[in-house]
């Protein structure tokens, strides 16, 4: 099996990146902290007073960039299954829900869906709106 040179351990803003080493005498795996990649600034921090090769930053860079497009596409998801639980709240509050069960949800449930057609209503408005 072949190993990737690096390991990227995913954090709430990016990842810790190691380097793989499992060519010393003990086969073990070695996994050397190397940098901290932050996907919110697109900075890289090298850590322990290394100092990073091209090689490393542009590991990085890609692995940041796919990290990106996969977030976004998570982030699409949702909004796809948010619409599917939407469909089904309809359904279950029509067919199935109890006058207490709609009492505990109707108020949030109201507020929520106008504050999110509020946002998508002003969001059309613009993009419909001539650009100057």
């Amino acid at each position: 099996m072949e190993l990737p040179e690096y390991f990227f351990r995913v954090r709430e803003n990016g990842a810790l990146v190691f380097r793989i080493e499992s060519g010393n005498r003990h086969r073990r795996l070695e996994m050397e902290p190397i940098a901290v990649a932050n996907t919110s600034n697109g900075k890289i921090k090298p850590q322990g007073g290394r100092e990073l090769t091209e090689a490393d930053h542009a590991a990085i860079r890609a692995w940041m960039a796919e990290r990106e497009a996969v977030l976004a596409a998570r982030q699409l998801d949702d909004i796809r299954r948010t619409i599917d639980h939407l469909n089904l709240t309809a359904q279950w509050a029509q067919s199935r829900a109890g006058d207490s069960d709609l009492e505990a949800v109707t108020d949030d449930l109201l507020m929520a869906m106008h504050d999110l057609r509020t946002v998508l209503v002003r969001r059309k408005a613009e993009r419909l709106a001539p650009k100057d």
